[in-house]
């Protein structure tokens, strides 16, 4: 470019006898040098700026072509990969549905022995229950063979003429034919009559003879009836006589009547006062009894 402009300049001769035409001539010539050299400046700079983008476009290819790389290695891993996790993912679930089916019949299995527990609970509480009642009620059959017993012995006593007691204080011939009578009514399970009977005796005179055996046998009247609260009331006064020998049997008749109501605490406490308080009475063995039987169950 300076060579052009230099030669440019070489062909201007200068005349100093046309200095005015002279002017003229270098001023378009510098126009057009500077136009040139402003269009080579503009090519230079265009050829630069696409020489610099050719060589981003190269770079960016570049990583284009890394990126392909990886995207075709992921491929292959996952084509690799895949059917092993999807197998994988099979034998697991495969596994775990086992499991559950396992751990649903161990549930089964459980359920049905605790159903069967129950069942076996339920039926060991009804047989101690029928044990118990079937108990009681051999205690009542017991009982009243022991009461008829007395109650004949003593009709035999009386019509033989041996004295059962005491001597009798008061209207004793009286006293005697309505205890008699009474007793009867009790022997045929006529409770309602031999009730009044008995009480008609007690109330009459309390220091007769068979006072204390009139009051044991109204309790004994309740108790037949399954009255147990009043018979309880009933075999309580029989303490109140003095030298009385029906003591030890009004002493068991409440044990029985606590345990036919179902109070097993005053039961146990009845007989054990019967062990305690009368160790030479005939009804010890059956007091004994009835108190390891309530113990067991």
């Amino acid at each position: 470019m300076i060579n052009l402009f230099d030669a440019g300049f070489t062909k201007v001769k200068f005349r100093p006898d046309l200095p005015n035409k002279m002017e003229p001539i270098m001023t378009n010539h510098s126009t057009r040098c500077l136009a040139f050299l402003f269009s080579c400046i503009i090519l230079s700079s265009f050829l630069f700026g696409q020489k610099d983008s050719n060589r981003e476009l190269r770079r960016l290819n570049a990583k284009i072509d890394r990126i392909r790389v990886q995207v075709d290695s992921l491929e292959l891993d996952n084509q690799i990969l895949l059917p092993e996790l999807m197998s994988a993912f099979k034998q697991a679930v495969k596994s775990k549905t086992q499991q559950d089916s396992i751990t649903l019949v161990i549930l089964k299995r459980i359920n049905t022995l605790s159903n069967k527990i129950s069942v076996l609970e339920n039926q060991s509480n009804y047989m101690d229950s029928t044990a118990l009642e079937i108990f009681n009620k051999l205690l009542l059959v017991e009982n009243k063979i022991v009461t008829l017993t007395n109650s004949y012995n003593e009709m035999a006593m009386l019509k033989s003429g041996e004295p059962i007691s005491d001597e009798p204080k008061f209207n004793s011939a009286q006293y005697k034919q309505t205890y008699m009578k009474s007793l009867g009514h009790f022997q045929n399970q006529e409770f309602d009559e031999a009730i009044i009977g008995f009480d008609e005796l007690v109330s009459a005179d309390a220091t007769n003879s068979l006072a204390d055996n009139s009051q044991y046998w109204l309790a004994e009247c309740f108790y037949s009836q399954k009255k147990f609260k009043r018979a309880i009331a009933e075999f309580e006064k029989v303490f109140t006589y003095a030298g009385t020998d029906k003591d030890d049997d009004a002493q068991l008749k409440i044990g029985l009547s606590f345990q036919s109501m179902g109070n097993i605490a005053k039961a146990r406490a009845e007989f054990q006062r019967m062990i305690d308080y009368f160790p030479g009475s005939e009804y010890y063995p059956k007091a004994k009894e009835s108190l390891k039987q309530l113990s067991i169950n």
